[in-house]
């Protein structure tokens, strides 16, 4: 690479598509390797819907914005979604019509970890799966959900403890970017999200694009803390908020007032990301999977 070749036009990195060319839009194509893209939301936002479709979305042609690729899906959080993950790879089949009588299922991987040490060392084996992949795809996608669940009880708030857990932050991320370089891999992450109350709400992170972050009707900020801001790449933060559609005098709720008609209203926006401008869209959950809404 020269001064010159700069020149000639920007570069480009394969994605793995979302599996929805809306999103796919507001963030530049989708996932992309050689890289850690953080989904950071609280509970029930659906960061795990949208890895859950990004499993599936990796074994479709790179022509139709896949990898042509299996996954490594490595959880924290119990028990694992298989029946959603069913239930989506059934509402998709149509796509997969070049392997039609493969199951989607058969080429993701699933493995449990319940503490850091134990997601690092797993990290470290992992170089068979890459290099001799058990299916005949190639394995390109690498999703963690939920890093926070392995950090926020395995360590105390003291000067001691939180040293180590920045050390192992920087072990576990070094690793996932070598993974990434060496064999091409999306890797994608999830986050929780903590309250900002009191004092707290001037401390905030101010990491990219938002000056603060809402959901619920509450100030959050990402878990984990400014050290694991600096080991992911680009950073995606998911909301949800509630919002009156219409209010019924005749019908009456549990509390006995009038009957209001509320929506649920989500949101992805762009942190931070070295590829991508200030952007967001938003999104519904639906039984077939995770669409945006073009407004």
């Amino acid at each position: 690479m020269t001064p010159e070749n700069l020149l000639h036009g920007p570069l480009t990195t394969q994605k793995c598509t979302f599996g929805c060319p809306i999103i796919d839009r507001c963030l530049g194509g989708g996932i992309p390797i050689n890289s850690i893209t953080e989904l950071v939301a609280e509970s029930g936002c659906g960061k795990t819907q949208l890895c859950l479709q990004l499993l599936l979305s990796a074994q479709l042609p790179v022509s139709h914005g896949g990898l042509a690729a299996s996954s490594l899906y490595i959880h924290s959080e119990f028990p694992f979604p298989f029946r959603r993950l069913q239930q989506l790879s059934h509402v998709r089949s149509s796509l997969f019509a070049s392997n039609s009588k493969d199951n989607p299922c058969d080429n993701i991987f699933v493995l449990g970890v319940h503490s850091a040490d134990q997601l690092f060392d797993l990290l470290s084996k992992t170089d068979s799966l890459f290099t001799n992949p058990p299916t005949g795809m190639p394995v390109k996608l690498i999703v963690i959900d939920s890093i926070a669940a392995l950090f926020r009880s395995e360590f105390d708030n003291t000067p001691c403890d939180l040293k180590k857990r920045s050390s192992l932050f920087f072990k576990i991320s070094g690793k996932l970017k070598s993974l990434a370089k060496r064999f091409g891999l999306a890797v994608v992450v999830t986050n929780q999200v903590v309250d900002l109350v009191g004092s707290d709400a001037g401390n905030g992170l101010r990491v990219g694009n938002l000056g603060s972050m809402c959901s619920s009707g509450r100030r959050v900020s990402p878990a984990l803390g400014i050290s694991w801001s600096n080991c992911v790449n680009s950073r995606l933060f998911l909301s949800r908020n509630e919002e009156i559609v219409g209010e019924e005098t005749g019908l009456v709720d549990k509390s006995g007032g009038d009957f209001i008609a509320r929506r649920t209203r989500r949101q992805i926006q762009v942190v931070f990301a070295p590829h991508l401008p200030k952007s967001s869209c938003e999104f519904m959950i639906t039984r077939d999977g995770v669409f945006g809404v073009d407004r």
